[in-house]
């Protein structure tokens, strides 16, 4: 590949507004610490205080246009809400991703104890099985409006896998870094897209301090550095589904995993937003931070009531959540304070036991991250952090298929006969004992 194509380029000018087709709601970008305002473009610190952009929405503008009938009058995919999501223009990427069903889990209620618990099951999510397909859909979307050709990421394997498949879906050339031990299914999960897949000999965060500084050289769209205020706009339609799905309301308590920190700080800006729409009431929604015992900074600082983030060196099955220096730890903790809610961390073997149990009651077969929320639920009802009585949310983020082999060595035997009845009668009564 010429030098040239390899670092891509992004242009001083917008495509969709070149086009005269300015769709948006969006003002800016503004600091999330300092509150200084930035233009729309490709970048994502602030140069005075070096705190994190956000995009900036002028939501009186969008009161006026957005109603609950026109929202549920469009098609069931996360872009029923693009007016509270970062583009100029109308949107190219994962016209089929998001709106994933949110499941009334009366079998798991019945188990747990409690009146009303519903799951929200991304593990479905189109195209890759994991919500990640919502971010990069807002990401790659935004980046195509600033014309980059190229796209990139650090990824612990979901991220990957969707990066691969919908950038392949837009052509665009893409760069995926990944740490060298991830689960071969996630592995075979990007390079059957046929991306640069490179597999860096260290954990989560010496990849994502390799890759930004691959970014201030190589001008790519790295979409969780550079597009990170875009790219993290996705995770908002998480909530906002959850809150149209549940009859425009917002639920008494929602388990969220953590890895980054970045979609549960969204979650709660989705139910604000909405809110200030006036879609739905004030919401009261407690957060919950659910994090395997091996790599859980942010309930550790909870638990603790610390505002400084540890770092930790990652040590656990949930590879997808293995993130032990969280770019968005200080905003997670936050919404977990602010909100009222709590903290738990489940170890490896409850991780195995809580995908099991979901699996077995609700048909529902989650990767680890999913048996992290699902084993910390467990906790907080048993601890009495989360009542029963009141209705629960539990997020499931990616499919079961991404990470086989922790259940291995956890699951019934397998039942041979001969191919006859008399073979299959011998087994009957003990199978059905």
């Amino acid at each position: 590949m010429p030098a040239s194509a390899s670092r891509g380029f992004a242009p001083s000018t917008n495509l969709a507004t070149q086009r005269g087709k300015n769709l948006s709601f969006v003002k800016g970008l503004k600091c999330r610490e300092c509150g200084r305002e930035y233009p729309k473009k490709a970048i994502y610190v602030c140069e005075f205080c070096f705190g994190s952009l956000e995009v900036d929405y002028d939501y009186s503008k969008i009161k006026s246009h957005l109603t609950r009938e026109i929202i549920a009058s469009r098609a069931e995919n996360l872009w029923r809400y693009k007016e509270l999501l970062p583009l100029d223009g109308e949107p190219t990427v994962g016209l089929n991703s998001g709106f994933t069903p949110l499941i009334r889990a009366e079998n798991l209620a019945r188990i747990l104890k409690v009146k009303e618990l519903y799951i929200k099951d991304d593990s479905v999510c189109h195209p890759t099985l994991s919500f990640k397909d919502r971010v990069v859909a807002v990401a790659l979307s935004k980046a195509k409006e600033f014309e980059f050709d190229t796209v990139a990421c650090a990824s612990t394997g979901n991220l990957a896998n969707s990066v691969s498949a919908q950038a392949a879906k837009a052509n665009l050339k893409r760069f995926i870094f990944i740490p060298a031990d991830l689960e071969l299914s996630k592995v075979i999960g990007s390079l059957v897209f046929h991306p640069n897949l490179i597999a860096v000999e260290g954990n989560y965060d010496e990849v994502n301090r390799l890759c930004s500084e691959i970014a201030s050289k190589f001008k790519w769209a790295f979409v969780n550095i550079n597009i990170r205020p875009y790219y993290a706009e996705g995770s908002k339609t998480f909530s906002y589904e959850i809150a149209e799905q549940l009859g425009w309301k917002a639920p008494q308590h929602i388990v969220v995993p953590v890895a980054g920190g970045s979609l549960i700080s969204k979650i709660l800006k989705g139910l604000k937003e909405f809110h200030k729409l006036g879609l739905i009431d004030e919401p009261k929604t407690r957060i919950y931070a659910a994090q395997p015992h091996g790599c859980s900074p942010v309930v550790t600082a909870i638990k603790e009531n610390n505002d400084i983030i540890k770092p930790v060196k990652p040590k656990t099955i949930s590879k997808s959540l293995a993130i032990g220096n969280p770019a968005d730890g200080y905003y997670a903790v936050d919404t977990v304070r602010s909100t009222g809610g709590w903290a738990e961390e489940v170890t490896d073997s409850e991780i195995v036991e809580a995908i099991k149990l979901l699996a077995e009651t609700e048909g529902i077969f989650t990767e680890t991250a999913g048996g992290v929320t699902v084993g910390a639920t467990k906790k907080l009802i048993e601890q009495g952090k989360i009542p029963k009585d009141e209705s629960i949310v539990i997020c499931i983020t990616a499919h079961g298929l991404k990470t086989q082999e922790v259940l291995l060595d956890h699951l019934p035997k397998l039942v041979k006969i001969k191919p006859n009845i008399i073979s299959f009668e011998q087994i009957f009564d003990k199978l059905n004992g």
